[in-house]
C-alpha cells in the first residue's frame, strides 16, 4: 500500500498530464479529486492534498469550492508558497479587490514551495 507521501506524488504527476492530455481533462480531473478526497478521509488536515484540491478546482473554475479547501489549509496553519499563490489566483478570478489578492501574493514571496504541492493554472488574458 503506498504512502500519504507517495500518493501525493503521484497526484502532482497526473496533475502534469492533464495539460498534455487536454483531451482527457474531465476524466483527469475526475481521477484527482477521487484520489485527494481519499488522502483527506484518511488525513482530513493534510494541508498538501487541501492545497491541491484547491487547485484542482479553481483549474475547473469552481473558485467558491477552491475557496474553502484552500482556506482550511491556511486556518491549519499552512506556510506553503503555492498556497498563498493559489488564493491570490482565485480571489483574482472571483474578482476580488487588488488589495484582497495582492496582500496573498506578498506573502508567498517569502515562502517555500513544498515539493507535494502545486499551483493553479493562472491565464492573464482570461480576465
Amino acid at each position: 500500500m503506498s504512502t500519504i507521501k507517495q500518493r501525493l506524488e503521484n497526484v502532482k504527476k497526473l496533475q502534469a498530464k492533464r495539460w498534455e492530455n487536454e483531451d482527457h481533462w474531465d476524466t483527469l480531473n475526475d481521477l484527482l479529486i477521487r484520489e485527494l478526497d481519499e488522502i483527506l478521509l484518511a488525513e482530513p488536515d493534510n494541508t498538501p492534498a487541501l492545497i491541491n484540491m484547491g487547485a484542482v478546482y479553481s483549474d475547473m473554475g469552481e473558485n467558491e469550492k477552491a475557496l474553502e479547501y484552500l482556506n482550511t489549509a491556511l486556518n491549519l496553519g499552512s506556510e506553503d508558497k503555492n498556497l498563498f499563490v493559489n488564493l491570490s489566483i482565485v480571489l483574482v478570478y472571483m474578482g476580488k479587490h487588488q488589495e484582497e489578492y495582492l496582500e496573498y501574493l506578498e506573502k508567498a514571496e517569502d515562502k517555500t514551495e513544498d515539493p507535494l504541492t502545486f499551483k493553479a493554472y493562472f491565464d492573464p488574458q482570461s480576465l
